[in-house]
């Protein structure tokens, strides 16, 4: 590829896209089909390759078009971001958090991480993307993301920009809807040999530690199912469907999970990781300090 990409040129090629034909994405743009045609074929010359393919009467996306496509759509997205932001009429009193959230930290301890951040003097405009923990890392490397917060820390060793703070850690206790909590709470940990079980999936960091847990007591319990998403994890174990790791089971409702008992030695720790060089940014700031404070 020897020329830059041609930002117009791909403006065009992302409305036939989007609008399914040359002709449809011509009228929306008010232009000529052949401009629009012609701007797209300078476009495939620049990158190298063939984005649409005849297939009948339509146009279809090649392999390189649908790449082209995925990179379209996030960088004419992040354009229309970037104008809303600049039509703020306070931006520069705002401050702006990016927070990345680990799609294995529960919802209620994402926000009560968060909280200190928004009730800082200054007005807070908070972003939040969830997604798996290499990912988050790779934006928090590419600086599109202020602050990771997460059920590890960062792998210690090398040379890494960025560094981690253990900001809360809950103890594990195993819940269950009413008539589980009737049928297994007596003789606990004991009662839970052959239990029906909703547990974390192996990629949890929680999972080895309650593997270890039942192996050292000698426990089998029966798995109904594993998940990914800990918010789904706590609905299936609300609608009475297994036994669940909980670190704020319901108080107060008949019909709510209750604990059966404490995982002793099985704690959550939910860690803050950011790059050093963003350790000024307010919110990041409020963050640890609301830890420390805490703790005093």
């Amino acid at each position: 590829m020897s020329e830059r990409i041609n930002f117009k040129h791909l403006h065009y090629f992302w409305a036939v896209a989007h609008a399914g034909g040359v002709t449809r994405a011509a009228e929306q743009l008010g232009v000529s089909a052949q401009t629009v045609s012609g701007q797209i074929s300078r476009l495939e010359q620049s990158l190298e390759r063939t984005l649409f393919r005849q297939q009948g009467r339509q146009l279809v996306l090649t392999e390189a078009g649908h790449v082209t496509l995925r990179y379209a759509d996030q960088i004419f997205m992040l354009g229309e971001e970037l104008q809303e932001t600049l039509e703020d009429a306070q931006l520069d009193k705002t401050i702006r958090l990016a927070a990345g959230i680990s799609d294995v930290l529960p919802k209620a301890i994402a926000l009560k991480l968060l909280e200190p951040a928004l009730r800082l003097d200054a007005k807070v405009r908070l972003q939040c993307g969830e997604g798996d923990f290499d990912e988050l890392l790779a934006d928090l490397t590419r600086h599109r993301l202020d602050v990771v917060l997460a059920d590890r820390p960062m792998a210690a060793g090398g040379s890494q920009p960025f560094q981690s703070w253990l900001l809360m850690r809950c103890p594990v206790m195993i819940a269950g809807a009413a008539e589980l909590w009737r049928r297994y709470a007596e003789g606990f940990p004991a009662s839970l040999n052959q239990a029906p079980m909703l547990l974390p999936s192996r990629h949890h960091v929680l999972r080895s530690q309650l593997d270890q847990w039942f192996e050292e007591r000698r426990i089998k319990p029966d798995i109904v199912a594993e998940f990914d998403d800990g918010a789904l994890l706590d609905a299936f174990g609300r609608q009475g469907f297994g036994l669940f790791p909980s670190t704020a089971p319901s108080a107060g409702d008949a019909n709510a999970p209750q604990a059966l008992g404490e995982v002793d030695g099985v704690w959550e720790h939910y860690y803050a990781i950011a790059n050093r060089r963003r350790l000024q940014h307010p919110g990041v700031q409020a963050m640890l300090q609301a830890t420390i404070d805490a703790a005093l």
